[in-house]
């Protein structure tokens, strides 16, 4: 029978233990914000959303970009034992009406930027019994709460809701490609584990400081840094969202010790003018995830002495699983290494046995940081917690070391004339092309192939691109291994096509290769 102990009021814990120490900054405005003042900002807020009518299990909707009270949203949900629904600012009405119809919540906190959006999605939200506006002057409707309404209630702590850690704190939506969205919901044990994991294996200290840019709606802006440094004591800059001069000045101005991105935001700085000269010597743990990092971007941190990894994660699982100790940051690039304290890891085959080395096969996960399952999604939840594992629904290798590779989404596999195809290690060698600043591999029906791998890339700034040449790049740096009784296809496609054999694993990797020669055409 498991133990539940109790869930603890964060904010409290770290007020008492570090009451003065800086744990946010505001980027637009540079106020700081103590523990002290930021617990005390949770309580009023928690008293705020209590006088909506809020208790244990109601969910609160936030649709904003980041700012310091969106963060008071998510620790006065867990004062309270409320769960808050991050809301993407990305969607459209029609899709955030079907997030607020699944969640039901029972208050919605917006952004002006977001007032347009809310009052077309308000006759479509019957139980959100109060609207409460961050920006007063910039009202969905005259009759909503501000947020400011909070100032004259009292700072101390609402009554404790008596949580337990497998209380839900977060219902996170993850991508879907069809239909609505699943909300995973992470629970006070799923958050405070990965805070746990992620503190002892990565090493975060009390004088650790990081830039919080990437979106609250996303388990990222959430847990990769910014949980684990109010465990740990640390501090958080609040951007509203991501601007390349912005990172530059808080690189030289703020203290940066840790940075987290998406490879496009990497990539966005490294082709910034500044990064020439920008002083990074103070950043200690430079971190990608996300998505699947193209070399050259490793390559150009370690030039500068910097220990870029990459990472890995999913919604349903923390984030944070994996770490790439020091001495193989450069000898593995690619790698996310091997797992964090609390956490087991399993490659399996279809059938479900464990893969040899360097044998691609399906990632499981287990561990306390699981999620809980998706909300209302009894079916979806049992697809993909089995026998105590998460199914990832990524492709990774481990090396004879034990260390981890993540290869592709299973569902991203494109199979050709019978092969396996991993588009992102198509991507990998592709990206590695001087004049390519970006580029996607797609499967695209073909009637003899079954499917064939098209290659979308976005030149450099003022580089030209050339089939012939980028395939001759190709083929350069990938071995060529054709069966003699396989026709070759040049004649039908346009293009021949290459095999590789990463590890010992034969691979089709290239056998159509399209050319985006204006960006904006392919976004």
């Amino acid at each position: 029978m498991a133990i539940l102990t109790p869930a603890v009021d964060w904010l409290a814990r770290r007020e008492a233990l570090t009451p003065t120490r800086p744990a946010l900054v505001d980027a637009a405005s540079g106020r700081a914000v103590t523990f002290r003042d930021w617990n005390r900002g949770a309580n009023r807020t928690a008293r705020l959303l209590a006088a909506c009518g809020v208790a244990r299990g109601d969910r609160v909707a936030v649709l904003s970009a980041n700012r310091t009270e969106y963060l008071d949203v998510w620790f006065a949900c867990g004062k309270l034992g409320a769960i808050l629904q991050n809301l993407s600012w990305r969607l459209t009405a029609h899709e955030l009406a079907g997030l607020v119809a699944d969640g039901a919540p029972s208050v919605l906190v917006y952004d002006g930027d977001r007032a347009g959006t809310v009052a077309a999605i308000r006759a479509h939200a019957p139980s959100v019994r109060r609207f409460v506006a961050l920006d007063p002057a910039l009202r969905a409707h005259p009759g909503d709460l501000a947020m400011a309404d909070r100032e004259a209630l009292p700072d101390d702590p609402p009554p404790p809701p008596g949580l337990d850690m497998g209380d839900p704190w977060v219902i996170c939506y993850t991508g879907g490609t069809t239909g609505l969205p699943k909300g995973a919901v992470l629970t006070h044990g799923n958050i405070a584990w990965n805070s746990v994991n992620t503190v002892m294996s990565w090493g975060l200290r009390p004088g650790d400081v990081t830039v919080l840019n990437a979106p609250l709606f996303h388990t990222g802006g959430l847990n990769v840094f910014t949980a684990p440094l109010v465990h740990v004591g640390g501090t958080s800059v609040v951007c509203r969202g991501f601007d390349p001069d912005e990172v530059f000045d808080l690189v030289r101005d703020a203290g940066l010790t840790l940075l987290f991105g998406v490879p496009t935001m990497f990539i966005a700085l490294q082709e910034h003018p500044r990064w020439a000269d920008a002083d990074l010597s103070r950043l200690r743990l430079v971190l990608s995830g996300g998505a699947p990092c193209p070399p050259p971007v490793f390559a150009r941190f370690h030039e500068r002495g910097v220990p870029f990894r990459t990472g890995y994660g999913l919604t349903e699982a923390g984030p944070n699983t994996f770490w790439l100790p020091d001495e193989d940051v450069r000898q593995k690039p690619g790698s996310v290494g091997v797992p964090l304290f609390h956490v087991d890891v399993r490659v399996v085959d279809p059938a479900g046995r464990d893969c040899g080395p360097d044998e691609p096969g399906e990632l499981l996960v287990r561990g306390p940081h699981v999620f809980a399952g998706y909300w209302n999604r009894p079916e979806a939840t049992a697809e993909v917690l089995v026998d105590g594992w998460l199914r990832t629904g990524d492709v990774a290798v481990r090396d004879a070391d034990g260390h981890h590779r993540i290869v592709d989404r299973i569902k991203d596999v494109i199979i050709s004339g019978g092969e396996n195809v991993y588009p992102a290690e198509v991507e990998a060698v592709l990206a590695a092309h001087p004049g390519v600043a970006e580029v996607a591999v797609v499967g695209v029906p073909d009637e003899r192939w079954g499917q064939v791998g098209v290659a979308v890339a976005v030149p450099r700034a003022g580089a030209a691109l050339d089939e012939d040449e980028v395939l001759a790049f190709c083929r350069e740096r990938l071995a060529g291994h054709r069966p003699d009784d396989v026709p070759h296809p040049a004649a039908e496609i346009g293009f021949d096509f290459v095999y590789h054999r990463p590890q010992g694993r034969e691979v089709l990797l290239v056998e159509q290769l399209a050319i985006a020669r204006d960006a904006a055409a392919w976004r």
